[in-house]
């Protein structure tokens, strides 16, 4: 700038420019301090501006001049605004507004700003009140250093370090986006379709060859997976999502799929890739995978729904001879596996032994640390393949073989839980959650069977969660209440089920022996739209959480599907969750391998 009239500099006071300065201001500052406050200004690195309540600059330093390519003196009078995009947005535009107005103190934002040069580069944007003045300065940091170390720490919180892959996390939050996106966006095809994969005999790789084979065998499945997906071509939201979902579990996802052809064909080239023997280090090696394929109308579709079809389906494949792909089938889902043929061979599947426990992990939602597993019944059937519990529990509950599977159940879970206990004596004790039935309470002597079971097994109190449903728990009386405050007595925690579903006699739930609130998963999914989150859905887990807590009891989240769930769980004050987000239900020895790489960190 040039000349010797004067303006408002950066603080109020007289400074060169075109603006006449008030009588005041040429009273109070001295010449000499006048030009030192405008050289400091002018020679700032920071860009910044000077701009009155209308939202005009008023004077600008050559640092803004030069990142928006031009000089101080062009700047005068021009919207602020407009210069780094405040209007963009109406909660953006609204915030700058009140500071302007000398109704709020202070305004940031991020914005992304265009160089001169041409390149790209994230700026932070603040707005802040002169003092003793109706001006605010504008200053603009350019912060792409940050955004990009944020950007890679992402990448690593996101993808697997073996086999450099998505993880879960991403998966998860991928699936959650396109099911939104393709439910609203005209140019979709409304169809998602899902690879979901395991290797074959993967387990005896690593127990024959070690862990770093295995994981060099998990990094070239992860090339060849990659390299199918690639062929099979790119919608309009870009390439086919493979994912490491954890151990040996990948999956593809694919986006605006034409269809079941498609998802076929995918499934095709996977086998046939896999198949091919991979050479790693001298270690010639075959494998073979089982693939669960599912496609599908996005309409009417969850992750939860999609994920479990998957499930079903990739145990299909597993039960009709692994190697190969099997498709969701809707007809065999729901009539091969009828009511009849399953009750009449129930109660002697429990003498067979046809039974088996996995376990889902129970996480800190403010650490992320397991705390606890529950025990989940798995019936391999020698016709039907491996059934989850929604398929014979129900029917085990009306003809009574209840009793007899839920004591096998429970004496099952507590063994192994000593068992971990015992071969990781460092590592803190996991607790293990197990269901019960309101007829096990009925006809059986549920106390007595789980003192009993305790003794036997050696497993403190402390470390047994019992979980009811709330419509079994509330308005119990006589037998059943009396059996839950023996068990509470004894040491033995007591957890709600999906709460929030049932009777809901709050009342009545101050008096029951109780410990746990668990939070049906149908709340949960309410969270599931992050971009435009229904605040009543916050409100209700809100006030639940806090009614729980005022009781002294502690809350577990069921169903949490991604890192946004977690994190607006987290905030309410949720103790615990469990969900896909941290692992599907898995074997006692994954669950060892969890203790022991716990065990390590410390």
């Amino acid at each position: 700038m040039s000349g010797t009239s004067e303006g408002t500099g950066p603080a109020g006071v007289a400074v060169p420019g075109n603006v006449r300065p008030s009588v005041t201001q040429r009273h109070s500052v001295g010449a000499a301090e006048q030009r030192d406050h405008w050289a400091a200004f002018n020679a700032a690195h920071l860009a910044m501006a000077v701009v009155d309540n209308e939202g005009l600059v008023v004077t600008a330093n050559t640092a803004l001049a030069t990142l928006l390519g031009t000089e101080p003196v062009t700047l005068r009078e021009q919207f602020a605004a407009d210069l780094v995009d405040l209007a963009s947005d109406r909660r953006t535009w609204h915030a700058y507004r009140e500071v302007l107005r000398g109704r709020r103190s202070r305004f940031r934002c991020t914005r992304r700003l265009k160089h001169p040069d041409g390149h790209a580069l994230w700026a932070e944007v603040t707005v802040a009140p002169v003092p003793e003045s109706r001006n605010v300065l504008l200053s603009i940091t350019d912060i792409s250093d940050r955004r990009e170390l944020q950007a890679r720490l992402r990448h690593l919180q996101m993808h697997d370090a073996v086999t450099r892959l998505p993880n879960r996390t991403l998966f998860f939050e991928r699936l959650s986006a396109a099911l939104e996106s393709s439910a609203y966006d005209h140019g979709s095809t409304g169809r998602i379709g899902l690879c979901y994969l395991d290797l074959d005999g993967f387990k005896a790789v690593n127990d024959t060859l070690g862990h770093r084979v295995g994981d060099r065998l998990l990094a070239a499945v992860a090339a060849r997976l990659t390299e199918c997906a690639d062929s099979d071509g790119y919608t309009r939201s870009g390439g086919h999502l493979v994912a490491r979902l954890g151990g040996d579990e990948f999956a593809i996802l694919v986006e605006d799929s034409t269809g079941t052809e498609q998802l076929a064909d995918l499934a095709r080239c996977v086998l046939a890739a896999l198949q091919q023997p991979f050479d790693l280090a001298g270690q010639r090696l075959s494998v073979s995978a089982s693939i669960g394929v599912v496609e599908r109308s996005v309409s009417g579709t969850t992750a939860t729904c999609l994920m479990q079809a998957a499930d079903t389906t990739l145990y299909w494949a597993k039960a009709d001879g692994k190697a190969r792909w099997t498709l969701f089938d809707p007809e065999r889902n729901a009539h091969r596996m009828t009511r009849q043929a399953l009750s009449s061979t129930l109660r002697p599947a429990v003498e067979r032994g046809e039974f088996t426990l996995e376990y889902q992990p129970l996480v800190g939602m403010a650490d992320g640390v397991t705390r606890g597993v529950e025990a989940l019944v798995r019936w391999n059937h020698p016709q039907f393949g491996t059934l989850a519990p929604n398929r014979f529990i129900g029917i085990a509950e009306e003809d009574g073989s209840i009793v007899q599977l839920g004591r096998w159940v429970l004496r099952t879970a507590c063994r192994q839980a000593r068992q971990w206990q015992k071969e990781h004596p460092e590592a803190p004790p996991l607790f293990v959650s197990v269901n019960v039935a309101v007829r096990q309470v009925w006809d059986s002597d549920l106390v007595a069977d789980v003192a009993g079971i305790l003794a036997e097994t050696g497993l403190a109190p402390h470390l047994l969660q019992l979980e009811l449903t709330e419509s079994a728990v509330m308005g119990s009386a006589g037998r059943p209440l009396q059996a839950l405050q023996a068990l509470s007595d004894m040491g033995v925690r007591i957890a709600i089920d999906d709460f929030g579903t049932g009777y809901s006699n709050l009342a009545y739930l101050s008096r029951l022996p109780v410990s746990v609130l668990k939070l049906d998963g149908s709340f949960v999914r309410g969270f599931q739209d992050e971009a435009h989150p229904n605040p009543a859905d916050e409100t209700i887990v809100e006030a639940m959480v806090q009614l729980a807590h005022r009781l002294g009891l502690t809350v577990t989240a069921e169903c949490v599907e991604t890192a946004g769930q977690a994190s607006r769980l987290r905030r309410i004050g949720c103790d615990t969750g469990q969900g896909w987000l941290y692992s599907r239900a898995v074997t006692p020895e994954r669950i060892a391998e969890l203790i022991g790489a716990a065990a390590l960190s410390v």
